[in-house]
Order: structure tokens, then sequence, then C-alpha cells
């Protein structure tokens, strides 16, 4: 059997990559070609196309590179064709993928949707696509079932899938962190989450630096994902002040955390799942901004307010006066009853999403295809 999977952020990477482990635990034979990164080639895809190089972030960057995502789209037939796989398994990557789910269906490949698009947020007209050219569609946030069954479309709630994945991660650093203890540290930590591609992190940076320099009695802790330019690391090094050090490892410096700062996606919600109070911020400029404002259905961007319908942790988004916000935000924060009322969200967010071996009722779904 072969399955051909597209994903194009560093977050569908590592849910393929887990999906792609349960696959290959009941048919380790499987032949599996793929759009992704990291996770995904350790768990035994042969990844064809590495995320890096077609993340675009907002309206402007993905005018300014049509040319490269249509060549993109060229590449990605070419390829599946060549192939001939089973399934396509599409992991979120909205703008891009629901393009081929149409493309695949003409082609009678079956697709499966795995991580929705946000189409609650916006774009709702293109339902339809879903609902003509998908065969299964896998839905990991429980508020998108009962959207989607507004919309008279069948979709499966499997869970999410960040819930055992960060349960796993804790189990074996609580057992690492007995074996090897680390040296006690006298400063209070704060995680700073800039984002997953260079463009983001370079936007987000003199934000980040104008609130470290604020308070130089605490600890931050900048987590950069993998992958990143070794280069990038040691550009930060010039430019933040002595308070200040950079991770390789989100989860690692989420678990020694007492806050965080957060850049929006997916990387609020595993905050959340480490029950570390948070801001969320995202930086972009006015027009895009404007823009945002004019499609965007919801009222809110991170996933923490977006799963619990109210505004229970900060979003900075506004570019207007945004450090001045994001540091009275960050002060606000640190205020014990808000501290304490956050993360009582938190545990209401996790009994929200529910008990799942999501990797594991993915794969079963995807066979019985």
């Amino acid at each position: 059997m072969k399955l051909y999977f597209i994903a194009g952020e560093a977050s569908g990477d590592l849910h393929g990559g887990n999906l792609i482990n349960a696959l290959k635990n009941q048919h380790p034979t499987l032949e599996i070609r793929a759009w992704g990164g990291e996770k995904m080639a350790e768990s035994g895809a042969k990844v064809v196309k590495h995320y890096k190089s077609i993340a675009y972030m907002g309206f402007i960057e993905v005018l300014k590179n049509l040319p490269d995502i249509l060549k993109n789209f060229e590449f990605a037939k070419s390829d599946i064709l060549e192939f001939n796989p089973n399934v396509l398994i599409l992991i979120d990557y909205p703008g891009f993928n629901l393009r081929m789910a149409k493309w695949a269906h003409k082609q009678k490949i079956p697709v499966v949707y795995y991580i929705l698009p946000q189409l609650w947020a916006w774009h709702a007209g293109r339902i339809k696509y879903l609902e003509k050219y998908t065969k299964v569609r896998l839905a990991i946030l429980p508020f998108e079932k009962s959207f989607y069954t507004t919309k008279n479309l069948n979709v499966q709630y499997v869970g999410h899938p960040l819930v055992q994945h960060i349960e796993r991660f804790n189990q074996n650093y609580i057992k690492e962190s007995k074996d090897n203890p680390e040296p006690s540290v006298s400063q209070i930590s704060v995680a700073l989450l800039p984002g997953s591609r260079v463009q983001e992190i370079k936007k987000h940076i003199p934000l980040l630096i104008a609130l470290v320099r604020k308070f130089p009695f605490l600890h931050f802790d900048l987590a950069l994902a993998p992958g990143l330019p070794e280069e990038l690391h040691f550009q930060l090094l010039k430019l933040f002040p002595k308070n200040f050090s950079i991770s390789k490892n989100t989860y690692q410096t989420l678990s020694k955390s007492k806050f965080a700062v957060v850049c929006s996606g997916t990387a609020t919600l595993e905050t959340a799942l480490f029950l570390v109070p948070q801001i969320v911020f995202y930086r972009t400029n006015i027009l895009n901004y404007l823009l945002a404002k004019l499609m965007v259905k919801v009222k809110y961007i991170s996933l923490v307010n977006l799963i619990l319908q109210k505004p229970l942790v900060k979003e900075i988004i506004n570019p207007i006066n945004q450090e001045e916000n994001l540091i009275n935000s960050f002060k606000d924060l640190m205020k014990p009853q808000n501290e304490e009322l956050i993360k009582q969200g938190y545990k209401e967010i996790r009994l929200k999403l529910g008990n799942y071996n999501t990797s594991e009722i993915c794969s079963e779904i995807i066979f019985n295809v």
C-alpha cells in the first residue's frame, strides 16, 4: 500500500510524523512519500519537499511568491501521479491542499483531510471543496464537529494530537529530571515563542527585545523551532540583553517556565497544555491587519480563546502601540490572581479536548479508506 502526505508547516510535520508512526506500527511495509519535514522523515516517509521551502505567511507574501506556488502545484501533481498512491492525506495548509484535493478527486485518488482548515474563521465558502473533493474529514478541535454539522457536512472528531504528544513528553521528562536533576534557578523564567518561520521570527524580535529590556529581573528563554539556520542563533544572541538565552527545545523550555509570550498558532495550545500562563501576540503591517479584520469571522486568534469561546489570554495583534500594549499586558499577567485564573481555564480546555489516541484512531480510519 502507498500513501502520499502533504503538510506545509512545522505543526503539520509533527502531527504527520506521529500519524506515520501509528500507520507503520500496523503495517511496517507501507510506502509513504511526503511533503513535510524532519518528523515525517524520522517516522519513515520519503520527504520530497520540505515545508520550510513552501511556507508563506500573509496576503502580500503569497502574491509575491505566486510563481513558485504554481510551480509547486505542478510538481505535486506529477509526483503524485508517478507515485500512484492508494490514498492522499492532506494535513491543514488549506490554500494549497484544498486545490490539491480538487485535482486528486478528478484523478480518482481518495482524499483524507486531517486537521481541517479553519473555515469557521474565514473562507467558509470553501466548505464545498471539502464536501465534494474529500472522502474523509478528521477534525481535531472540539467545536469543529458542531460547526460542520450545521453546514450539513460529515466530519469525525478524533481528538487533538497534541494532548497525547505532550503527555508522552511529560512522562519522559519527569523521569529524566529525576535521574538528572537540573540546578535550581533563582530567577523567574519566561518562555518566548516567536514562531516557526525565519520571516516571522525576524518580525517579532524587536518586539521581544523591548519586552526583555523592560524586565531585567526576569530570565527570558527564547525557544526556536528545530531546523532553523544556525546563523540566526548567533544573530539573536548579539541583539538581546544578558537576561536572555536560546533554547532549541520548546517543550523543555515550557516545562520550566512560569510565564510565556507566544506567537499565535499551535504553540498557544501547547503552552496551555503545559499550564503556563501566556500572552499571545502577532506582528504584521497595518495593511495585513486591516485585511484580516475584514475577512476573519471570529473574535479571537489564539486556540486557547477559540476553544473556550472567551478571552482567557490577552491577544496583542493590533500593530498600533503594540510594544507598549505587550509590556503592560505582561505586567498584568504576573499578577497572582490572573495567573491562577488562566490555569483554571487551561484545565477546562483539557476537559473539552477529551482523551483520544488520535494518531491510532486516524490510522484505522485511513486503512478503512
